[in-house]
């Protein structure tokens, strides 16, 4: 049985037509990005989008291809080729300076490179027999690296000294540092994620229930945000209080304020665009947003593709 007919079972039996089918109740208004940037992959799928100062980068959950471009440019092309050191699907992808770090998704690993591609350690989840989703990354201040499991009701953790070991293409063991409440089997659950500005917190968006919450570190205590339910909740990004949150089934860009001492978020807006085709994963790139047109219905279900071309969206942050 291929991988992708091993995944398509997994997802279509465990998952159902329930992680592709939450209701779409958010209002939205109609938004000018300009011209789509291109992604040079006839298999892309891209699931998650990364940028630095000079780059831009996506992830193929397809067949693991991560793509690059130079910030501004009009496509990103092949950077690490699909199947490299095992990487056969990419989820979340996060940059943090010189280290480059991809989740694995339903294969259970996760990698770290340097920004030149050179492998520093490929890491596989616990070996507990649950089905697993290694599915997106959170960096702090202090260069600690934080992981969802959409399938296990954990977060992984990797200390800062590890990602910025040498290139030596370790193998390790990701090592679960906190769990979290109310995981629903069956379901996606905990999905996109960010470290707070002062490095004391982790917000989480769970993908099905559409809930956010606050991991606070130094305790472990996770505590569900005031805050509306923001169904199909996937990548993430923050900047000072406020949330961005692709929102992959509604194909909307909801931006969030989260009060002073984040236990509660507002919406403030929901944005989509001409041609947003499931928004799985967003990140902020100087002024604009930057968010994937992944067309996850056709990956995951074999839907015929809306389009044979793999884009990202560039939007204006308001």
């Amino acid at each position: 049985m291929s991988m992708h007919t091993t995944l398509f079972t997994l997802v279509a039996t465990s998952v159902a037509l329930g992680v592709l089918a939450v209701p779409a109740t958010a209002t939205t208004t109609p938004e000018d990005s300009g011209s789509p940037v291109t992604i040079d992959g006839a298999n892309a799928f891209p699931e998650s989008v990364a940028a630095d100062h000079d780059f831009v980068y996506t992830t193929s959950i397809g067949d693991g291809t991560v793509y690059r471009g130079r910030t501004g440019a009009a496509t990103l092309e092949p950077f690490l080729a699909a199947a490299q050191d095992g990487r056969t699907q990419a989820t979340g992808i996060k940059v943090a300076g010189d280290r480059l770090l991809v989740a694995g998704a339903f294969t259970g690993r996760f990698f770290t490179y340097t920004t030149t591609g050179r492998l520093v350690s490929a890491y596989t989840v616990p070996d507990t027999g649950e089905a697993t989703l290694v599915n997106d990354a959170a960096v702090t201040p202090r260069g600690d690296v934080y992981v969802t499991d959409s399938f296990r009701a954990v977060v992984y953790r990797i200390p800062a000294a590890e990602v910025h070991a040498p290139a030596a293409g370790t193998h390790r063991t990701l090592q679960v540092a906190y769990h979290l409440p109310d995981y629903v089997a069956g379901q996606s659950n905990g999905n996109g994620i960010v470290a707070t500005p002062d490095g004391k917190s982790l917000i989480i968006g769970y993908w099905y229930s559409g809930a956010l919450y606050r991991l606070t570190l130094a305790t472990g205590e996770v505590r569900k945000i005031d805050a509306p339910a923001l169904h199909s909740a996937d990548g993430i990004a923050l900047r000072g209080h406020t949330l961005y949150i692709a929102r992959s089934v509604n194909n909307v860009v909801t931006t969030a304020r989260l009060s002073a001492d984040g236990t509660r978020a507002g919406v403030v807006t929901e944005r989509t665009y001409p041609g947003a085709d499931t928004t799985t994963g967003v990140a902020l790139n100087g002024d604009r947003l930057l968010v994937t047109n992944s067309q996850m219905d056709t990956y995951l279900y074999g839907t015929p593709l809306t389009s044979p071309v793999f884009t990202l969206e560039s939007l204006p942050l308001r």
